[in-house]
Parts: C-alpha cells; sequence; structure tokens
C-alpha cells in the first residue's frame, strides 16, 4: 500500500514540475500507475492533500541533497556550483524545480500548499545564506549585496535560468550560459 502512494506521488511530481499544479488531474495519475482514480483517492482524498504531501517531500528531498552537498564539499565556491547542478540536472527531463513551478501558480493553490512551498524556498535560501556567508568568511566568495539578498537573486538566478532554458533548443547551454556568469560574479579564484 505504501508502495502505490510513493508511486502516485512520483507520477503527480512529474507531471507538476512539466505542467503545473492546475494542468494535472487524478485521471492522469491513474492512467500513468493504472489503478483507479477511487485508489488515489484512498491515499490522498483530495488534490491539496496530495500537493502538500508532494512538496513536503520534495523539500526534505532537497534538503537532503544540500546536506549531501555540505558533507561531500567543504569549498563554498564548489557547494555554490553543486547547488546550481541541482537545477541544472532537472532540465535533461525538460523537468522545472517543483516549487517553482509552483511559485508561478501561488496564488490558486491551497494555503496549505501555499505554506509548504514558501517553507521549501526558506529553507533553500537560509541553505544559500550560510554558504555565502562562509564563502564570504574564508574569502572564496564575494557576494554582491547581503548574503541573504544574494541568496535571493541567487535562487531566483537559477529558477529563472530553468524557465529561459526550457523554450531554448539546447536547454542545458542556455541553462549554462545564465548560471556560469552567476558563479563567476560571484567566486574568488585563489
Amino acid at each position: 500500500m505504501q508502495e502505490t502512494a510513493q508511486q502516485i506521488l512520483d507520477v503527480a511530481q512529474d507531471l507538476v514540475r512539466c505542467r503545473g499544479y492546475s494542468a494535472f488531474s487524478y485521471a492522469d495519475i491513474s492512467k500513468q500507475v493504472g489503478i483507479r482514480k477511487a485508489s488515489i483517492h484512498y491515499h490522498f482524498p483530495s488534490k491539496e492533500a496530495l500537493g502538500k504531501e508532494l512538496v513536503k517531500r520534495y523539500r526534505t528531498t532537497f534538503q537532503q541533497k544540500l546536506k549531501a552537498i555540505e558533507q561531500s564539499e567543504s569549498d563554498p565556491r564548489q557547494q555554490l556550483q553543486q547547488f546550481v547542478g541541482l537545477y541544472r540536472s532537472g532540465l535533461s527531463e525538460r523537468q522545472m524545480c517543483l516549487c517553482g513551478m509552483l511559485s508561478a501558480e501561488i496564488e490558486v493553490l491551497p494555503d496549505s500548499i501555499q505554506e509548504e512551498v514558501r517553507a521549501f524556498l526558506s529553507v533553500v535560501q537560509n541553505w544559500l545564506t550560510s554558504v555565502l556567508t562562509a564563502g564570504e568568511v574564508a574569502g572564496c566568495l564575494q557576494p554582491r549585496v547581503a548574503p541573504a539578498t544574494e541568496a535571493s537573486l541567487s535562487l531566483a538566478t537559477v529558477q529563472g535560468a530553468q524557465l529561459i532554458a526550457r523554450t531554448a533548443a539546447n536547454s542545458l547551454a542556455t541553462f549554462d550560459g545564465i548560471a556560469q556568469p552567476l558563479l563567476a560574479s560571484l567566486c574568488i579564484d585563489h
């Protein structure tokens, strides 16, 4: 039973990352998972319940990736590079950051999902702020503004780069053309 719930979440995540929250239904999930809509309702009584759980799971997974970056790399420049790589990697499947997609629809999302999206963005901005602060202290990163503001600018840049790259013929090159100057402007070579 838990396996079915995970399949539902996996399919819903792919649908939201490709289409957005408003552009998928339980019928879409039913078709892809091969179960009846009633079975989806058993696990997630409403689309809101599904969406809320989806964002919570995405935030947890993303936090684990950020923690893995911290554990594998002590250089803040490399941490920042790997962070950008998280956003770059979804483009190979023509997918956006789940919460980036949901942010575009924030006004039509149920309050509980809005709260989860805001929580995700807060986690990412706090992590970026700590990396930028550590890099500034170590003398290897040079934020152009206060680290917290730079974190917001950096997040907006990589999410915006995904949007622009998604429409380009060569999405990875387009993404890199936006993200690499961001990294170059922040990193101090030693």
